[in-house]
C-alpha cells in the first residue's frame, strides 16, 4: 500500500532510519518490517547521490520512501521528489513563512511552485503517463514540518493551515532543547509530554498526519495513544549494535 493511502486509512508506519550513506546498507534496512524508511540527509551521511541511489531498493521492496533534507534546502525537497521519494520532512520549520516555502518546493501549482521533472520517479514507479502523475501528485506525495522549537510551537496552527503541508514531525531531541532553554537534552523530558501530545491532537484536528522520532521503543506505546501514527526509530548504530549484541548472547559461552 502506497504510503500515503496507509497514513490516510489510520495505519500506523514504522519507519526504519538511515544514516550511513550507502545503499548496500539500504539494501539490507529494507529487509526489516518497518512500513517505511527514511534517508537522512539533515544529520545522517546521506547526500543527493546516495538518495538517488538508494531509491530503487526502497521501492523495490514496497516500503514507503521518506527522505529527511538539511536546514532550509527547500530545493532539495523538489528534487527528492524526483528522484522518487514518497514523502519529505523538513527540519526546524518554525514560521509560517518556512511552511509556505517547503509547500511551495513540494506541490506543482496551482498549489506550489514545485518545478517539472520526475523522470527518476517515473521509470522507478512505472508510471507511463506523466499527465496522471502530475494530476496525482500532490495528494500522493506528503510534506512534513518538523516541529522541534518554541517558535514552531507557537505557530503550530498556522504551519497547520498552509495548504500543500500534510503532516508535522516532532523532533523530540531539539524539542527538549528548545523546551529548558538550552538547559537540557532529554527527549524523554517528562515535563514537555503534554505538549507533544498536544501537537498530536491538532495535527489530528487539522486531518494533518502526526509523527514523531522515537528514541525508546517503549514510547511507542504512548506516543501512539497520543495520536502519533507515523513512529520513526533508531539508526543503523543501534540496529547493528543491538543485533550484534543479542547474537553474542545467544551464544551462551563465556569468552
Amino acid at each position: 500500500m502506497p504510503l500515503h493511502e496507509w497514513l490516510s486509512s489510520g495505519k500506523t508506519v514504522r519507519s526504519v532510519w538511515s544514516t550511513i550513506s550507502s545503499p548496500l546498507v539500504v539494501d539490507a534496512l529494507v529487509s526489516s518490517e518497518g512500513e517505511a524508511l527514511t534517508l537522512d540527509m539533515q544529520h545522517g551521511g546521506h547526500d543527493e547521490s546516495s538518495v538517488y541511489a538508494s531509491m530503487p531498493s526502497i521501492l523495490h521492496a514496497g516500503k514507503g520512501a521518506i527522505v529527511r533534507i538539511p536546514v532550509g534546502r527547500f530545493d532539495m525537497a523538489s528534487r527528492a521528489l524526483d528522484f522518487g521519494a514518497d514523502a519529505v520532512i523538513a527540519p526546524m520549520v518554525n514560521s509560517l513563512d518556512d511552511a509556505i516555502r517547503f509547500a511551495a518546493a513540494m506541490k506543482y501549482p496551482p498549489l506550489g511552485e514545485r518545478s517539472w521533472g520526475p523522470n527518476r520517479s517515473l521509470a522507478l514507479r512505472g508510471i507511463a503517463s506523466a499527465q496522471n502523475y502530475l494530476e496525482s501528485a500532490n495528494s500522493q506525495t506528503l510534506a512534513f514540518a518538523m516541529i522541534e522549537t518554541r517558535d514552531a510551537l507557537h505557530a503550530l496552527d498556522d504551519i497547520l493551515a498552509v495548504p500543500g503541508i500534510d503532516g508535522v514531525f516532532v523532533g523530540p531531541s531539539d524539542f527538549s532543547i528548545a523546551w529548558t532553554g538550552g538547559r537540557t537534552i532529554d527527549p524523554m523530558l517528562p515535563d514537555m509530554m503534554d505538549a507533544i501530545a498536544m501537537i498530536a491532537e491538532r495535527a489530528n484536528n487539522a486531518s494533518k498526519h502526526a509523527a514523531i522520532y522515537v528514541m525508546d521503543p517503549k514510547l511507542s506505546a504512548r506516543y501512539h495513544d497520543m495520536g502519533y501514527r507515523l513512529l520513526a526509530i533508531g539508526n543503523e548504530a543501534k540496529y547493528f549494535g543491538a543485533g550484534v549484541t543479542g547474537l553474542l548472547a545467544e551464544m551462551n559461552i563465556d569468552s
